[in-house]
């Protein structure tokens, strides 16, 4: 799908719908039928809120984030639409799920992480599923740390803490929990403190590194564990913020230069590969988005820069 650069912006493919969302400032996401093309939800958040990703989207429900930084009010709300007929539920009003506290969501099909504040005060990592909205708590941390940085697998959900955020004995770990259910176990770094965010496949985990202090924080260093007692392997530096689980593999973006010209790659691998794979690599002139996961298959958006006609091209990759 082809877009001028101003125009509609691609957010996942579902099975049954389309979700784009536009380049106005507050990004108005629309759901589309992709059999009919009828739009079933269009969702334009109010003056001074803007639209997060991802959306949540099974073939009943779509699950769609705003939120409001700037001022003395921040706030994070979240609505589920029914697809059938466009309704739309406040999730704050569901009591029996925990409100959202910080905007990342993480999602693989109808399952959601998310961050949660407890009456404790506590950060609290909490995984739902968008059909029923059972919920349960995974792990909490005391104030004033705080869970981020969810990302969710067919099996798993990989998350970060954030321990002492204000002084100099901040530390960012990794942890990764079953979806079936457990407590969560930490991933062991390559060094102390400084782990961003990472996915757990069928035991074997990928995550990235970088500190607080580094120059670039666009790039970071990423390892790989293929069982949580096993050796940690170098995977060299990856764009920060990048690695999402999809079907049967993880994959991550890295940035490269080629002739001196800077390009992008979407590599991947899964457990019993002896390398990653690249998988796309842009031509020059050309950024992409970081990769998202719907039912088997992995987006990402192009954005073609240089000479002659500017435009974004969404591109799709099964991972089964």
């Amino acid at each position: 799908m082809r877009q001028p650069v101003d125009g509609q912006h691609i957010v996942t493919q579902q099975r049954k719908y389309l979700v784009t969302r536009g380049s106005d400032e507050a990004g108005t996401t629309t759901v589309t039928d992709r059999a009919s093309r009828k739009v079933v939800v269009r969702h334009a958040p109010p003056t001074g809120f803007v639209a997060q990703s991802p959306v949540v989207i099974d073939d009943r429900w779509a699950l769609i984030e705003e939120i409001r930084s700037d001022g003395p009010n921040p706030q994070i709300r979240a609505y589920r639409y029914d697809l059938s007929t466009g309704a739309r539920t406040d999730l704050a009003t569901q009591r029996a799920l925990p409100r959202i506290s910080e905007p990342e969501i993480g999602a693989y099909d109808g399952t959601f992480a998310y961050s949660s504040t407890d009456a404790k005060k506590r950060s609290c990592l909490v995984i739902a599923a968008l059909d029923t909205l059972a919920a349960r708590t995974v792990m909490c941390v005391p104030d004033p740390g705080y869970i981020a940085d969810p990302v969710v697998s067919a099996d798993s959900v990989t998350f970060s803490t954030i321990t002492a955020p204000q002084s100099p004995q901040r530390c960012k770990r990794l942890f990764t929990a079953p979806l079936a259910g457990g407590s969560a176990r930490p991933i062991a770094a390559g060094r102390n403190c400084i782990q961003w965010s990472g996915a757990t496949l069928r035991g074997a985990t990928i995550w990235s590194e970088i500190g607080a202090d580094d120059p670039d924080q666009y790039q970071s260093r990423a390892y790989l564990r293929e069982s949580p007692g096993a050796a940690a392997r170098s995977l060299g530096t990856i764009v920060t913020d990048t690695i999402v689980a999809c079907g049967n593999w993880i994959h991550w973006e890295v940035r490269a230069m080629r002739n001196g010209v800077e390009t992008y790659q979407l590599q991947r691998w899964q457990p019993g590969l002896a390398r990653p794979q690249v998988i796309y690599s842009t031509p020059p002139d050309t950024a992409i988005t970081a990769p998202t996961c719907q039912n088997n298959t992995i987006f990402v958006e192009a954005a073609h820069l240089g000479g002659g006609t500017k435009y974004t091209e969404a591109l799709a990759t099964g991972t089964a």
